[in-house]
């Protein structure tokens, strides 16, 4: 997927977990996907790949909580400015321990959490059922267009 000559995006990865067994490009045509799909010209995105410690630094510092998460994320778009900032921050021990029960890569699983992320930033919640279920169905759509399966609703579909 190319950028039309309107389209700005920026997206930088930091992947601060040494032995991470998974292919930054194919997130980053993901990534790519998803603001097509919701009309997202002009952004810079920044994912931190991080383990649990580092994960527990994040959520320590920014959201006062001890324990680790899948996921953070921060969009930090000024309204005077064009475009969107957003950062990510995953946590890819989580996701080889999720994927190892789900039955999926870990891969698939960090996946997730960076669709997860981006659609909270783009306005979705998941604090009641309802919004959740939307939500979920929607990051699954996301992730079979682009080549990861299906991984949030997998065993609701076997």
């Amino acid at each position: 997927m190319m950028d039309s000559p309107n389209r700005h995006l920026h997206i930088q990865f930091d992947t601060l977990v040494p032995d991470l067994d998974a292919d930054v490009s194919k997130f980053e045509h993901l990534i790519r996907g998803i603001c097509e799909t919701f009309e997202i010209d002009n952004a810079a995105i920044d994912v931190s790949i991080v383990d649990d410690a580092g994960m527990i630094e994040v959520h320590r510092e920014f959201l006062q909580n001890d324990h680790t998460t899948d996921v953070i994320s921060f969009d930090l778009s000024d309204e005077l400015e064009p475009g969107r900032t957003f950062q990510l921050v995953v946590n890819a021990d989580m996701a080889a321990r999720q994927a190892a029960q789900r039955g999926h890569s870990p891969e698939a699983e960090l996946a997730l959490y960076i669709t997860h992320g981006m659609l909270h930033n783009l306005g979705f919640d998941d604090r009641d059922p309802k919004q959740a279920r939307k939500m979920h169905e929607t990051e699954d759509g996301l992730l079979q267009t682009f080549g990861f399966g299906v991984t949030y609703y997998r065993d609701e579909l076997n």
